[in-house]
């Protein structure tokens, strides 16, 4: 694959949002995480779909095998810097969009689009997350249900937000010792999850803004609503 014509330059403070080519119907409202610094990069479908919703991508991977050669070619007008990838490749189209968004070392990159569809995709998608941790640049994947991410060992303050009520933990690693939850309504003190527990299910803050910690492993924090 070419060199991408778009790299984002300066001191960083940047937040990129990539849409995956994942179902429309369970895709977020994203409007409500515009901000002036964000810069967007699509991928297959999603492409299109951006473009339709009057947005244009610094960036576009895919195979485009969710499009017509008509919404290509439309595509290819649309924006400066569409890359066009092989259909039969070792990443997913949306892995190499994540690579190209790591290598811009923004402080947030936010995923779109990703959830909803093939259950091998979902997963492996939401496993791509740990990718952020492994360079301390942090990655959710947002759909109109949830905002996932996964965090390592700390203190970690958590915000309330009406759009996503419940906060849930779930074990990355085997274990996740340590698991400390302060201004939750089921807090907890000095606990211990393993594979399979659902002790940390469902959970919700009961002030403004709460922490929660644990000493070993990979938790991933899912907020969620109804």
């Amino acid at each position: 694959m070419a060199d991408c014509l778009f790299t984002i330059e300066g001191e960083g403070n940047m937040i990129i949002h990539i849409l995956a080519g994942g179902p429309a119907e369970y895709c977020a409202d994203f409007s409500r995480y515009e901000s002036e610094k964000v810069v967007w990069a699509a991928v297959d479908r999603g492409v299109y779909r951006l473009l339709k919703g009057g947005i244009t991508p610094a960036v576009a991977f895919g195979d485009y095998d969710s499009v017509t050669e008509e919404e290509l070619v439309w595509m290819g007008q649309q924006t400066n810097d569409l890359h066009i990838v092989p259909r039969e490749k070792d990443q997913t189209d949306l892995e190499i969009a994540i690579n190209w968004a790591l290598e811009q070392n923004p402080t947030l990159i936010r995923i779109f689009g990703a959830t909803g569809g093939r259950l091998d995709h979902g997963l492996a998608n939401i496993q791509m997350l740990l990718r952020g941790l492994e360079v301390e640049i942090e990655m959710c994947i947002v759909d109109n249900k949830n905002e996932i991410s996964v965090k390592k060992v700390g203190t970690h303050i958590i915000e309330d937000n009406k759009n996503f009520p419940y906060v849930s933990f779930v074990p990355v690693t085997e274990i996740v010792e340590g698991i400390t939850l302060f201004g939750f309504k089921y807090p907890l003190t000095n606990k211990t999850i393993e594979w399979g527990s659902t002790l940390c299910i469902s959970n919700e803050l009961v002030e403004e803004k709460g922490t929660f910690s644990f000493t070993s492993g990979i938790l991933m924090v899912i907020r969620s609503t109804d």
